[in-house]
């Protein structure tokens, strides 16, 4: 009896060491008391235990998890109190880059920010401002702060030092927070001095968690979203009409779920910044891309080992041209050369990231583009380096899309170009590209069917901006005698199509329009009276089809002209 008094104690004392210790080695477990009660439920057979419950990593879910929760849970409940927490790795996550001055994160680059959460009554953070916060309210740096992904502030710093109130209130909650520069880095920084906040929670401040994927953007003032919110293309430069928030490049970036960094300064080329055709070496990014930032102060070597990029996506040439058309012949050389020697250094500060490279939004397509084929393909044939690709960005559509300060991408060009350059990191690094946001019919083949046996036939041209035009001479009896097809597209199971064209018809005519592959997509008519009858219709795909076509039946009417322009096929979700 004795023995077994020593056993039931030496047991009993084991378990409360062990359960101490795990309590120890899990301190800052994020728990609720929903948790405590359905793992209670599940010791006792009423509910089925689950992985995640296994807090103290030990293999089996037991009343040692229990422990661990309810001293946790204790830990949270007791009184509140004020905190002041500084900003660093082990309470928030940096997005792109920063420096750690005068007690203070400087958020440096366009798109740099800080992230965590924060659980308390209340929470606010503290700003900090430099020099640049003494600036013109137009040049001064731009600021945002989003929390549970809803904007609460935008604006400039106008002082050295200025306190943002996340929420406030009797009861604890919780909040993701991120903290945004939205200028650029040339109108310099916005500091992140530390997070205040009242609560009982053990770690009432945590860092967001990281993404799968970190893709860097190298640019000029199109990165940078130069002028995005200008009303007209004779507006002037402001920082107070630059927003990284509406740059492709953050559009890319949250569109694949991932993390990013960014350098890029507006004006800048690969070996003239922008001029009038002499050379501007003051304004190269391969200069400052080694720097955590190019304005002084802050302009210390930055540290690539902290993060390993999985893509890194340039966009530069666009500031190279007046300079280099002013001595084609010479110039272009020159750029061929230096060109490949920033991509030589981007390999060896980015040894496994895919590079991808593009330019000609705001032009430059037929002068810097091949400029830039030719490097690529230099630099894969000096060093065989195969990760490496590149494409060339459609100029943007002024008319149909709108126009930023000093002729800069607007909004809806930036949205656009966000979708392509998603899809492009995604052919690049081997994965599923969901296609949202792209015209899944840019790349298809265009003709038209004749049924001979009918004794239909019809001529069509197409032009260069794709519109489609059919002179029929005989019609056939029926409208599938004469079929217009736009074949060769892949369409996304699930996917939601946008289709939408502008349909002209001498005489008029009533034209079915089919979706068709593996099965019927989709099915509509459009009456044609007079020039331009805009379709716009919306439908779902149920199942991949990587050879899905577009049919116009314009068959049965002899002597007909058919104009078929604007036509795209935008992938909606």
């Amino acid at each position: 009896m004795k023995n077994t008094k020593k056993y039931i104690a030496a047991v009993l004392a084991a378990s409360i060491f062990t359960c101490t210790a795990a309590i120890e080695a899990n301190a800052e477990l994020d728990l609720s008391p929903e948790n405590m009660i359905s793992l209670q439920n599940a010791l006792v057979d009423l509910e089925e235990i689950i992985p995640e419950q296994d807090l103290n990593n030990d293999g089996s879910v037991n009343v040692f998890d229990l422990c661990i929760m309810k001293n946790q849970l204790h830990k949270e409940s007791q009184d509140i109190k004020d905190m002041t927490i500084p900003i660093t790795d082990k309470y928030v996550k940096f997005t792109g880059r920063h420096i750690l001055k005068d007690d203070t994160e400087w958020l440096l680059q366009s798109g740099s920010a800080t992230e965590f959460t924060v659980t308390g009554t209340k929470a606010s953070v503290t700003i900090s401002g430099d020099r640049h916060s003494e600036y013109d309210k137009d040049y001064r740096p731009r600021y945002a702060v989003f929390v549970n992904e809803e904007l609460i502030l935008d604006k400039t710093i106008d002082s050295k030092e200025e306190t943002v109130t996340i929420f406030e209130g009797d009861e604890s909650q919780t909040a993701s927070v991120k903290v945004m520069l939205l200028s650029e880095a040339a109108n310099g920084p916005v500091g992140v001095k530390n997070i205040n906040v009242s609560s009982g929670a053990s770690t009432p401040v945590k860092p967001s968690p990281k993404k799968d994927l970190l893709i860097e953007f190298i640019g000029d003032s199109i990165t940078c979203a130069y002028g995005v919110e200008g009303k007209s293309s004779s507006e002037s430069f402001k920082t107070t009409t630059e927003n990284f928030s509406k740059s492709y490049a953050y559009l890319a970036a949250r569109q694949l779920n991932a993390d990013y960094s960014v350098v890029s300064y507006s004006g800048h080329g690969i070996v003239s910044g922008y001029s009038s055709g002499d050379k501007n070496s003051d304004q190269l990014v391969p200069d400052f891309y080694s720097l955590s930032s190019k304005v002084s102060d802050y302009d210390s070597e930055w540290d690539f080992n902290k993060y390993e990029t999985d893509a890194v996506f340039i966009n530069l040439g666009t500031n190279d041209i007046n300079y280099v058309t002013n001595d084609y012949d010479t110039r272009s050389e020159e750029f061929v050369e230096a060109y490949i020697a920033f991509l030589k250094t981007i390999r060896e500060k980015n040894p496994k990231a895919a590079i991808i490279c593009t330019m000609g939004v705001m032009g430059g397509g037929d002068e810097i583009y091949p400029l830039i084929e030719t490097a690529v393909e230099n630099f894969k044939a000096e060093t065989g380096d195969t990760n490496i690709t590149y494409f060339e960005s459609a100029v943007h559509n002024i008319t149909a899309d709108g126009v930023g300060s000093d002729w800069h991408p607007s909004e809806t060009t930036q949205i656009n170009n966000g979708y392509i350059a998603a899809d492009k990191i995604c052919k690049a690094l081997g994965i599923e590209s969901s296609g949202t946001g792209l015209d899944a019919a840019a790349d298809a083949n265009y003709d038209v069917v004749c049924d001979k046996d009918s004794g239909a036939y019809a001529a069509f041209y197409v032009g260069y901006d794709k519109s489609l035009w059919i002179n029929t001479t005989e019609g056939g009896s029926k409208p599938t005698d004469i079929e217009a097809t736009i074949s060769g597209i892949e369409l996304k199971a699930g996917g939601k199509y946008n289709l939408v064209f502008d349909c002209t018809a001498t005489p008029d005519a009533e034209v079915p329009v089919l979706v068709t592959g593996k099965s019927d997509y989709f099915s509509s008519s459009l009456a044609v009276s007079g020039s331009d009858v805009h379709f716009d219709e919306t439908f779902t795909v149920p199942e991949k089809d990587t050879n899905a076509k577009i049919l116009f039946r314009i068959g049965g009417m002899s002597y007909q002209n058919v104009t078929i322009r604007n036509l795209k096929l935008v992938k909606i979700n």
